[in-house]
């Protein structure tokens, strides 16, 4: 039965975890189309960002632990199908893309509030779309909203071929930075530069934080965005210049560090998470986005593709594999 039937009597597939645990809890089952509400936008899914937090949540090894049965996902793109009676901003047929659900994303249909729905760009497929909202936005605000990243300055994206990691190797050649990236493998590497890293480095290569620090003349760089800071943290704080940044976007575990790295050139480290982003925030992201969208600064990059009932794979994929750009659902 084809999704459009489906909606007709109000029944869709959609990924349902009832326990948490490993990638097999995730489930494709037939269960009631939502219904969208006041201010809220009924989507028929296209295609579906996975993001590794998803896979935390899962296993309920997260902070945040949703009630259950529970739906993963936030990062959709597609297109409207029906609006709440107090939705102003979009109307049936307008493409669009969320950076958050209210009902789940892992469906082939999703309610998400209007304020968290943007207009897709005519120029970016919907897969394109499903890897806009949380890297996208994650990176902006990691470069400019916490860590005050400015043209000129030398940026090290530490693991630069992920989701977050090429859009803000895109966002900070756009914006003037001289952009170093790193990668773990030669395809990695290979994407990170063809997106605008002038530099790039294997960070599986012993020796390759030298190689960094003869590139910058030995003066090291300004700012740091780390994905992996239980790894890396410790060596970041040997890599920056004097008043260096490292805004930590993604950590596996606890570490241990010599503050006095810290002391000795007085940098910082600088959390970041997404969701602090207040609506002035908000406003000036999807703008400063959206421009770099229609005018072809900013293109986001499609890694490997999944159906639903591959959910178990893509999750096992996303920790264990090597990224290349962002891993989507087709729906």
């Amino acid at each position: 039965m084809s999704a459009s039937v489906r909606a007709a009597a109000r029944a869709m597939r959609a990924v349902v975890v009832r326990e948490f645990g490993g990638p097999e809890v995730l489930k494709v089952e037939e269960v009631a189309v939502p219904q969208a509400e006041g201010k809220q936008v009924l989507i028929k899914v296209s295609a579906v960002g996975v993001n590794p937090v998803e896979t935390y949540i899962r296993s309920g090894t997260h902070n945040i632990k949703p009630p259950l049965p529970w739906t993963p996902g936030c990062d959709v793109a597609g297109v409207v199908e029906e609006v709440g009676k107090e939705a102003t901003k979009f109307q049936k047929g307008d493409r669009v893309f969320t950076r958050g659900s209210v009902t789940g994303a892992y469906a082939e249909f999703t309610v998400a509030e209007e304020d968290t729905t943007f207009r897709l760009a005519d120029r970016l497929s919907f897969q394109q779309g499903a890897a806009i909202g949380v890297p996208y936005m994650t990176a902006y605000r990691a470069l400019f909203h916490r860590t005050h990243g400015k043209p000129g300055e030398t940026v090290l994206i530490h693991g630069a071929s992920g989701g977050v990691g090429l859009a803000a190797v895109q966002l900070a050649k756009a914006h003037g930075m001289v952009v170093m990236g790193t990668a773990g493998s030669s395809e990695g590497m290979e994407l990170v530069k063809k997106n605008g890293a002038a530099h790039v480095f294997n960070h599986r290569e012993e020796g390759y934080m030298d190689k960094i620090m003869a590139a910058t003349a030995g003066v090291g760089v300004d700012l740091i965005i780390e994905m992996l800071a239980n790894v890396n943290l410790e060596k970041d704080l040997e890599l920056l210049a004097r008043h260096g940044r490292v805004g930590v976007v993604g950590n596996r575990g606890p570490t241990q560090i010599n503050a006095r790295a810290a002391m000795t050139k007085e940098t910082s480290i600088i959390g970041v998470m997404l969701y602090h982003m207040d609506a002035k925030e908000l406003g000036e992201t999807v703008a400063a986005l959206y421009a770099g969208f229609t005018q072809g600064t900013l293109n986001p990059v499609v890694g490997r593709e999944y159906s639903l009932e591959q959910a178990p794979e893509a999750h096992k994929d996303i920790i264990e594999t090597k990224a290349m750009g962002k891993v989507v659902f087709t729906v």
